[in-house]
C-alpha cells in the first residue's frame, strides 16, 4: 500500500503497516517511509 510522504514529496511504499481506527471510526493505516524514516498515514484500506 502506498502513502504520501510529506518529507519526500511523493507516494511511498508503506514499511511496517498498522491498521489504526480514528475517532470519527473511519479505518485508517499508519506506518513509516522506506527513504527517510517519516511517519506516512492514509485514511481508508
Amino acid at each position: 500500500m502506498e502513502a504520501y510522504c510529506v518529507k519526500c514529496k511523493k507516494k511511498t511504499e508503506i514499511q511496517n503497516p498498522t491498521q489504526v481506527t480514528m475517532k470519527n471510526g473511519r479505518k485508517a493505516t499508519k506506518g513509516t517511509c522506506p527513504n527517510c524514516g517519516t511517519s506516512v498515514f492514509r485514511i481508508g484500506g
